[in-house]
């Protein structure tokens, strides 16, 4: 199991750690009373420090919101949006490039022609398309499902 953030050594990256100011305390406070944890603790001192202007958390890096767009008020990844998918099925390398980045997966293409992969992918999603999925999905041949199988040749 991963250590707790209190339990890890401070990356030397970051330099000497700052104190929080004055309204960054009284956030880590109000976090802290609303959770019903005891003040001061680190928990809520780190996500007081990190919290932006409008008391928003920040969640991604610069390089997913280049990828990116505002749909709505929220950011979506490619891999999400019709332009990270196939309309053969699956996901382009688009995709799956955003979806490896987001994620720290590591998504290949589709392996039509055989080996291992293919015999895995062909068991898991043939259940699922007998076990989760309507017979609507399951008997359209425009559905996601169907398509993905067809793309690997299940």
């Amino acid at each position: 199991m991963a250590k707790a953030i209190y339990d890890k050594p401070r990356p030397k990256g970051l330099g000497k750690s700052k104190p929080l100011s004055p309204s960054q305390k009284s956030k880590a406070k109000a976090m802290a009373k609303k959770g019903g944890r005891p003040y001061p603790n680190m928990v809520d001192n780190i996500r007081a420090a990190n919290m932006q202007e409008g008391g928003q958390i920040p969640t991604m890096d610069a390089r997913d919101r280049v990828e990116s767009y505002k749909e709505g008020g929220k950011v979506t990844p490619a891999w999400q949006r019709k332009e990270g998918k196939s309309p053969s099925g699956g996901l382009n390398q688009k995709g799956r490039d955003s979806y490896n980045r987001k994620t720290g997966g590591n998504l290949k293409a589709p392996q039509p022609e055989g080996g291992s992969r293919k015999d895995s992918f062909c068991a898991r999603m043939g259940g699922m398309k007998k076990k989760l999925t309507s017979k609507k999905t399951a008997n359209d041949p425009d559905s996601r499902i169907n398509k993905a199988l067809r793309k690997w040749k299940c």
